[in-house]
């Protein structure tokens, strides 16, 4: 009789229970309300867009979304995977790509750009989580290589009818900085607004979505290397509004499959982005390097995170032990 007594509480004692690996961790946050959280981040540079560029930045937002959204399902349907298109994370992905090309993009690149970042860059390699780098920054290295000509052309804000003109990073006048701020430049769709950027990242780092560690690295890092190889101290704000280096540093670098986890890991990240895109920006033949530099970085994450890692509670008391 007490075995079976025992037996039951055992069983009611597991049904309250849930046996589970390690780590131990309760929290209401799931990808569907990260990525949910992300795309309303991303709302307010969205809107900026189609202030400046007109209502063909949305569409090209629609169809990058549509285009990243149907190419997960299609390849789980056929490799047979369970479809995670609820997750939210295809939507996101289709946002950024789009916010990394000019608004003048053929409808058909974004597209390719779209189902490269989620086909290649992140099903390949397993899906949400285990893709190596930024699907959307490889999705625009890729669309750059492809294309270079129709993605090193930037019509102006307000341009009807789409002529490109020299951004500042292309060798065009340098905005003001309130320009700069507001977003009234040339540029990908996504990156000319900084102040709808930090709207979007003070959101997320309200929500607890992200943290400030590599971002500000990232920008601290940039703003010194500027001043070190010759930008006028009163420019060096512009240079960091201008350009990819916003958007990089609050939506890409912080990207959570293909960054380091640890504090330190993730301060190395940011000022090794910081130090690439300078150098890239400064002396290479491309005007822009925030996304190879925040790519050549993912793909330096695993040895950041051996060189960072925390060390176990106990092993080195246990080495100590051994060696008396």
């Amino acid at each position: 009789m007490e075995n079976k007594i025992s037996n039951i509480d055992q069983q009611k004692l597991n049904e309250m229970l849930t046996v589970s690996a390690a780590p131990h961790v309760k929290t209401d946050k799931t990808t569907q309300k990260i990525m949910l959280d992300v795309i309303i981040a991303l709302m307010p540079a969205l809107v900026a867009a189609v202030y400046f560029f007109g209502l063909r930045a949305l569409w090209l937002v629609i169809i990058s979304v549509i285009a990243a959204v149907l190419a997960e399902l299609a390849f789980q349907k056929v490799v047979k995977k369970p479809v995670t298109i609820s997750d939210l994370s295809a939507v996101v992905t289709g946002i950024l790509v789009a916010y990394n090309v000019p608004v003048s993009l053929p409808f058909p690149m974004v597209i390719v750009g779209s189902v490269f970042a989620i086909i290649v860059v992140k099903q390949l390699f397993g899906g949400i989580g285990y893709n190596f780098m930024n699907p959307a920054l490889a999705a625009r290295a890729f669309i750059m290589a492809s294309w270079p000509q129709a993605m090193g052309s930037f019509p102006a804000p307000f341009s009807a009818d789409m002529v490109a003109s020299a951004t500042p990073l292309q060798g065009g006048t340098m905005p003001t900085l309130t320009n700069a701020f507001l977003g009234n430049l040339g540029g990908s769709i996504g990156e000319v607004s900084a102040l709808a950027i930090l709207i979007g990242a003070a959101y997320l780092v309200f929500k607890g979505v992200i943290n400030l560690r590599i971002p500000l690295a990232y920008l601290l890092t940039a703003a010194v290397l500027f001043v070190v190889t010759g930008t006028a101290i009163d420019q060096v704000t512009i240079q960091l509004l201008i350009g990819g280096i916003m958007l990089g540093a609050f939506f890409m670098a912080t990207d959570y499959s293909s960054t380091p986890v640890s504090p330190l890991g993730e301060i190395v990240f940011g000022v090794g982005c910081g130090i690439l895109t300078v150098l890239i920006r400064v002396f290479g033949p491309m005007p822009e390097g925030v996304s190879y530099s925040i790519l050549l970085m993912n793909i330096a994450t695993p040895f950041i995170e051996k060189l960072t890692k925390p060390k176990v509670f106990g092993v080195e008391v246990q080495k100590n032990e051994r060696n008396h």
